[in-house]
């Protein structure tokens, strides 16, 4: 199985490709805070467009569906609801063994 690289491994091959360029003559420019990485005349990769610029269009209501959904609503509360069930989980058996794997005796668990 392959080691997965660690960002101590990534940080030291960094410094070392860096340490390779600078000793074949290389030199790092120093740009200062601020200063943009495009080069200029160059489109930014998403077009400057502001979005929702649009009016908020009217909703049309469909009656039959509302109807619908109405009764259902005013069915469940004559109905009473029905009963929630619970998000804790029920306890549940579990069976201790000996050194020898025999099961020794059963105990309830909450989890």
């Amino acid at each position: 199985m392959k080691k997965p690289v660690s960002k101590a491994d990534v940080r030291a091959e960094l410094e070392k490709e860096t340490a390779r360029f600078l000793r074949q003559g290389g030199q790092i420019k120093d740009i200062p805070r601020g200063v943009s990485g495009r080069e200029p005349g160059t489109q930014p990769p998403l077009p400057n467009r502001r979005l929702f610029i649009e009016p908020r269009e009217p909703r049309t209501e469909i009656p039959e569906v509302l109807a619908a959904l109405d009764a259902r609503r005013k069915l469940q509360r004559v109905r009473g609801g029905q009963r929630k069930r619970s998000r804790i989980p029920p306890p549940r058996r579990k069976v201790i063994y000996d050194d020898f794997g025999e099961p020794l005796r059963r105990v309830w668990i909450d989890e």
